[in-house]
């Protein structure tokens, strides 16, 4: 058999792999059977949240930010340096998980430690910043985030307006003057994978308020608060941002990023295949093999196996996908680029088990699929 290429690109199996874990378990189950025949190319992946600092191949540094209701917390982004890029996370300072159930309250949360995130990474000369912003706590328009960065919003009394959803309704000037001057050559690029508008039935409150803690009697307010804050922008910088897709982002803080930040919003996937060069990397593959923890009709949506796939089949490159779990209509993905499906799961078991042994069900798997590209490769006449 004549040399040929492998890309592996999986995205992590959460709570089992990690993608790059997942990514060398099954160069391991190839190697069992093509040994030094095959060259691999390991782009470990990631839709822009869990794994995307890993995917990206930076450094993680941890410093102390507000926390949604401003308590002091330890948080983590990733620089590269070399690359001049930093990866932050905005659920690592601003994240729903931070609070309890019952210290959840979109009224009084706020996005502040992003931005000092972001003050960090720019002390350090980055030229790029990667910004995941699911998993967010806040109603706020991106408002506390841009405090952080040095943009005041006053109300009529001249005062700073508190933190939180609620206090947007009471702006009455924006200043920007003092903006971190340090973003004026800053390239942000955000991972998004929603495309609400800011407001009304479809916008950042009416849909993902309730999750963040927002009651029926809430939700008006914020979304009025909201309102009046886009109001405040389009009057002061001239700019309506309020229906381009992803504006509802993170409780508003996509109408932030695109009003102050000039940012880019993408798909998290595209980031991701962006950054790593994917394109470039698999055009002289004979073979992509991606996969998840578990595939079924949501993988269509906006996933990493599907991204991986759409970049392949534009060089008509088969694509294999391997999964720990098949769910309902799994078979949706044979219809966006991905050719086969295996699962992991060896045998009936728990949980638990399932997940420990996660790296070595993949390899035998890997090697299983090995085996049969082998057999295919000597029924050809």
């Amino acid at each position: 058999m004549s040399q040929f290429k492998i890309v592996i690109a999986p995205d992590s199996f959460k709570e089992s792999m990690t993608a790059k874990e997942a990514a060398t378990a099954i160069q391991n189950g190839f190697q069992e059977v093509f040994n030094d025949q095959v060259t691999y190319d390991l782009i470990p992946m990631a839709d822009g949240g869990e794994g995307t600092t890993e995917a990206l191949k930076a450094t993680s540094y941890t410093v102390q930010v507000k926390d949604p209701l401003f308590r002091n917390i330890d948080a983590s982004y990733a620089r590269s340096d070399q690359y001049e890029t930093a990866i932050i996370e905005m659920a690592e300072a601003s994240g729903l998980h931070l609070l309890t159930h019952e210290e959840r309250n979109p009224l009084q949360t706020s996005s502040y430690g992003t931005g000092q995130l972001i003050n960090e990474a720019l002390k350090h000369g980055v030229k790029k910043i990667i910004l995941g912003i699911g998993g967010s706590a806040t109603n706020d328009g991106g408002v506390g985030m841009l405090q952080a960065l040095g943009v005041s919003f006053k109300d009529v009394e001249h005062n700073e307006i508190k933190p939180g959803g609620a206090a947007l309704n009471t702006i009455d000037k924006i200043d920007t003057s003092h903006l971190n001057p340090l973003l004026q050559n800053v390239e942000i690029k955000v991972a998004c994978d929603v495309t609400n508008p800011l407001l009304g039935d479809q916008g950042a409150t009416v849909i993902y308020g309730p999750q963040k803690g927002a009651t029926e009697k809430m939700i008006p307010k914020l979304d009025s608060a909201l309102s009046h804050y886009h109001d405040k922008i389009k009057e002061e910088l001239q700019k309506s941002v309020k229906d381009i897709p992803g504006a509802g982002a993170a409780g508003g803080m996509g109408t932030a990023l695109l009003a102050f930040l000039d940012a880019n919003l993408q798909a998290g996937i595209d980031v991701v295949l962006d950054e790593t060069r994917f394109q470039e990397r698999v055009k002289d593959a004979q073979i992509v093999i991606t996969g998840e923890g578990k595939m079924d009709k949501q993988t269509i949506y906006g996933k990493t196996p599907i991204g991986v796939a759409k970049v392949a089949k534009a060089y008509d490159i088969p694509v294999i996908a391997i999964c720990g779990s098949l769910g309902d209509q799994y078979q949706e993905v044979y219809r966006h680029g991905i050719d086969t499906v295996f699962s992991i799961t060896e045998y009936p078991s728990d949980l638990k088990t399932t997940l420990e042994n996660g790296p070595q069900f993949m390899q035998r798997t890997a090697t299983n699929i090995a085996r049969l590209i082998k057999l295919n490769l000597k029924l050809k006449p």
